[in-house]
């Protein structure tokens, strides 16, 4: 099937272009590994037509390079658009419809010469950290057979882990990019907010919770896909420079401080043996010279859960009333995007002002703590993969979950005020990874240490 399937996106890239391999070679190779490992793992969904996808893969080979991805195979998450394919977003509601253009990120990435292969398996509307919908069913972990792939990006995890794509695109809310990376043994990060703009549609300034982000089986191929992902769009607001930061991974970290974060002081239930596994990572960082402190938790848990929950279901009530107003089609919307509109609805005006102070209390607590640390860590998971014929967990330590999405409150503390972070694997009998968090607008910073980590851990 072609070993350099399993190389760096670096090293296939510098083969297409110094001619060692086509394009014809790589998507022959690719289509042969899908047809072998997807039926199996069903990450790839809406393939394409292989003879179609040939015929590009040929006219790329005779074509000028069009750019750093020229002639390379990606699948793209199915809840973004790629023109002239469905965007499903896993719902009966959208099963195959036809997205009539692509969105920005997309569209760069084609731009630089990638072939859009398929899409990648998501949870029905990207709701939960658990890839299974009624339209293409559930995606097996990478791993541990019969368990779940995490989510909602856990379609593009699967892939890149099984080798069906050496490059992948995601997005997070409540660690969509982390929990999956962390569970097949890759690597995700969400940018900084903004870094990557998104659909130039509908509200630019009130709903900034999600982002889309880049995954690899290494932080280096990590930085060259936020490369041709980033950079400002005048059409969306609050955009940051373009990211180019691939060459400037390979330093030294030592003396660098980590702030060890835990269980954010028992705040966080997490299943037997997770937090140990975390803290035996944690300790590597020492092995780079790192400086690792444990500290407490600079701010109440309940706090941060408060306002994640509330501007999230605003945001949610937002994105799915139309649906749910329309009484032909709220039946198709899982119950908990019902439970998030109802949600949404009945918070009042100050309730939504209170959780946005909230966050801005956070988001100045966390400066302060950026003047100490370089950055603070955290586990992407506070259980390990569960069984795929699960909802989500309902219990984690003998603590009850008390919504579909608590058990994956860890994520909230950068997930609220739009952090950089990289998710890292650590290898063990059971897969987990770290979250590395550094200040807005240090995407450098967390992806030296994130390569630093691949250095001590590969």
């Amino acid at each position: 099937m072609g070993d350099f399937l399993e190389w760096t996106a670096h090293d296939l890239i510098a083969a297409l272009r110094g001619g060692r391999l086509s394009a014809a070679e790589v998507m022959q190779a690719t289509l042969a590994r899908i047809a072998a490992e997807n039926p199996h793992y069903n990450a790839i969904v809406s393939l394409r037509d292989p003879d179609v996808l040939m015929q590009e893969a040929r006219a790329a080979d005779q074509a000028d390079s069009k750019g750093p991805l020229h002639g390379v195979p990606l699948a793209v998450k199915d809840l973004a658009d790629v023109g002239g394919m469905p965007t499903s977003q896993g719902s009966p509601l959208f099963a195959g419809q036809i997205a009539p253009e692509s969105e920005i990120m997309v569209q760069r990435m084609q731009d630089a010469g990638a072939i859009v292969i398929g899409k990648t398996n998501t949870p029905e509307f990207g709701l939960g950290s658990h890839t299974y919908n009624p339209v293409f069913g559930a995606t097996q972990n990478a791993l541990l057979p019969g368990c779940s792939a995490g989510g909602s990006s856990g379609g593009a995890a699967v892939a890149l882990a099984r080798h069906m794509v050496c490059l992948a695109d995601g997005s997070d809310a409540m660690g969509s990019l982390r929990n999956p990376a962390g569970w097949n043994g890759v690597y995700g990060m969400r940018p900084t907010w903004g870094r990557l703009p998104g659909a130039p549609a509908g509200d630019l300034f009130m709903h900034q919770l999600s982002t889309n982000g880049p995954m690899a089986r290494n932080p280096r191929d990590l930085a060259l896909l936020l490369g041709v992902q980033s950079g400002p769009d005048p059409r969306v607001a609050f955009g940051l420079p373009k990211a180019d930061y691939a060459h400037d991974l390979d330093v030294d970290v030592a003396g660098r401080r980590i702030a060890w974060l835990a269980d954010w002081g028992g705040a966080y239930p997490m299943e037997e043996g997770v937090l140990a596994a975390a803290q035996a990572g944690v300790a590597r960082f020492e092995e780079m010279g790192c400086i690792v402190e444990a500290i407490a938790p600079p701010f109440d848990a309940a706090a941060l859960w408060e306002a994640w929950t509330v501007l999230r279901a605003w945001y949610q009530a937002a994105k799915f009333g139309a649906i749910y107003d329309d009484p032909a089609r709220r039946d198709g919307l899982k119950p908990e995007a019902i439970w998030e509109v109802e949600k949404g609805r009945a918070l009042t005006g100050a309730a939504i002002q209170n959780a946005s102070t909230l966050r801005s209390d956070w988001y100045r607590v966390a400066h302060e703590l950026f003047d100490r640390y370089d950055a603070f860590v955290l586990p992407t998971a506070q259980c390990w993969p569960f069984p795929m014929d699960w909802d989500w967990p309902k219990a984690i330590g003998g603590v009850q979950m008390d919504t579909y999405h608590r058990w994956m409150e860890v994520v909230i503390p950068v997930s609220l005020i739009g952090l950089p972070c990289v998710a890292v694997p650590m290898a063990g009998a059971r897969p987990m990874g770290l979250q590395i968090a550094g200040c807005r607008g240090d995407d450098l910073g967390v992806l030296q240490l994130g390569e630093a980590w691949h250095r001590v851990t590969s």
